[in-house]
């Protein structure tokens, strides 16, 4: 797999009746992949893996795989318990999709080794690569994910986490044994506030929740960053993304049900967000359109 420019977590629409709204999902992705997405990875943490069934994972899948048409790589999550994990790669694997990023082990802290012990297990029940999602209870030494790079199909790490210090040695690491090959991911939430410091460590990719409700801004500062652009960079910046951060931190689970909300705004009916995540408020939906409605103006300046 070969990711070039933003990478695109599009939301999982449902409709009223609860089931997954796969003509609005087409929609979604096929919008990200024609403003030049660099991979979609759906049904992942914006797209509310949580809160889905195996059978939906594999529904938003599909649908993803036809709605990319070959043009750019489709990447689904599986996590949880082994068994479950089996299960969710064998239906992403009949869907066509083109990796796996693969989120914790459900609940417990595991040892080092049983962390590389559960990557090997999925790797060797499936043979879809495998990107390791970095975070909460899943977080490799960079002595580990040296290990978990040389598992045959394990193709990247993206990281959650923002340990700047530990990314730095886990990249010198895993390239200096793996080379420049295998994949670094900045995954954390509005990655944009942190671009600068992970092109540093040589990390180029990161995840855009922006992309996925107002594409214009996040072009628009990848364009700036990739070109040196530090005035432009710096003025989205203090515009639009330090204030959605601060709306971001104003309540748990806004990484997601923000940017649910913003796809909403720009006119795509994907309904709200499933419980235990809840929809913003009625103040902080007004702040968040007063805000895109901004930075929308500041791009067009």
């Amino acid at each position: 797999m070969e990711f070039n420019g933003i990478l695109f977590f599009p939301v999982t629409p449902f409709a009223e009746d609860g089931s997954v709204e796969t003509d609005l999902l087409a929609r979604h992705i096929t919008r990200g992949v024609e403003n030049g997405a660099g991979g979609v990875f759906v049904a992942c943490g914006t797209g509310e893996f949580h809160a889905l069934s195996t059978e939906e994972l594999a529904v938003c899948a599909r649908v993803a795989v036809t709605a990319a048409a070959g043009r750019i790589p489709v990447v689904a999550a599986a996590g949880g318990p082994l068994p479950l994990v089996g299960q969710q790669t064998a239906a992403l694997a009949e869907a066509g999709v083109d990796g796996v990023l693969l989120l914790p082990p459900y609940l417990v802290t595991s040892p080092q080794r049983g962390l590389v012990d559960y990557v090997r297990a999925v790797t060797e029940s499936s043979d879809l690569p495998v990107i390791v999602y970095q975070r909460a209870n899943a977080v490799p030494t960079p002595e580990t994910a040296a290990e978990l790079a040389r598992l045959p199909r394990v193709v990247g790490i993206k990281d959650g986490v923002g340990d700047i210090e530990l990314m730095h040695r886990t990249v010198r690491r895993v390239r200096r044994e793996s080379g420049a090959g295998f994949h670094f991911f900045n995954g954390l939430p509005t990655a944009e506030m942190t671009v600068h410091a992970y092109r540093g460590l040589g990390i180029p990719l990161y995840s855009s929740a922006v992309f996925a409700f107002a594409p214009e801004i996040a072009l628009a500062f990848h364009r700036a960053v990739g070109a040196g652009d530090e005035e432009t960079a710096s003025l989205l910046l203090d515009e639009f993304y330090v204030p959605l951060v601060a709306l971001r931190d104003e309540s748990p689970g806004y990484a997601v049900s923000l940017v649910k909300a913003g796809v909403r705004l720009r006119g795509l009916p994907v309904g709200g967000v499933r419980a235990p995540l809840r929809d913003p408020t009625r103040d902080h939906l007004d702040r968040l359109e007063k805000l895109l409605d901004h930075g929308l103006r500041t791009v067009a300046a």
